[in-house]
């Protein structure tokens, strides 16, 4: 169905319309304050919303979204908004969250060259040469998402790594780090397993993840 501009503001008054007739003050009480306690960093694939996934309302989760949900020390926008989530507005959650099917893996997998956005892909295709030895021993059908699954490990060490999580950690804030992978084909989110909540035993979880990816993909 072709969608204009000029409808997404007539859908936008009938949903506000209808929210309002549905819970009355709704908008006011979101007014007051935003005390999310979910930070969720995901793909910005428009397949993927945060809030509809989780079944949690506006106001309850601070989305930060881009390429195939990566994050590096050098991107100052990601980090930013991490430090935001967790020192001022005092999340108790992080979640990385991939999904299968993602294209920005796929094109990272297959080596693909798009323009500007190689370079982004580049630390995705990292991933996949450091652990080359565990994809070249998967189905080939199936190394898209076991690279997706990686990417979501890897990220989760990334997020744990930077100063914000150190210093979280350090000065005894309570904030746990969390890997999903969402399938677009059920709706359904998988647990990686990389529950974190200070660099107490990030190896042995690491390993372990990284054994299970192995073990469910051949």
């Amino acid at each position: 169905m072709t969608t204009s501009i000029s409808d997404l503001f007539a859908h936008n008054r009938a949903w506000a319309a209808q929210m309002e007739a549905e819970r009355p003050g709704f908008f006011t009480s979101l007014v007051q304050q935003q005390t999310p306690k979910y930070m969720w960093i995901g793909c910005s694939d428009s397949r993927v919303p945060a809030n509809q996934i989780t079944g949690l309302e506006p106001g309850e989760v601070f989305v930060h979204r881009n390429v195939a949900n990566v994050v590096v020390h050098s991107d100052l926008n990601a980090l930013s908004t991490i430090q935001f989530a967790v020192e001022r507005l005092k999340v108790k959650h992080v979640m990385v969250v991939g999904h299968y099917g993602c294209s920005g893996v796929r094109a990272a997998l297959e080596g693909a060259r798009i323009g500007l956005a190689d370079n982004w892909l580049r630390h995705i295709q990292d991933v996949r040469d450091r652990h080359r030895n565990l994809l070249d021993v998967i189905a080939e059908d199936q190394r898209c998402d076991a690279l997706v699954e990686l990417n979501v490990v890897e990220q989760i060490i990334n997020v744990a790594q930077s100063t914000v999580l150190q210093d979280a950690w350090l000065r005894g804030q309570d904030v746990t780090l969390h890997g999903w992978v969402y399938g677009i084909n059920d709706g359904l989110l998988k647990d990686l397993k990389m529950g974190l909540t200070g660099n107490d035993g990030i190896e042995m979880i690491y390993r372990a993840a990284l054994a299970d990816i192995g073990q469910r993909q051949r």
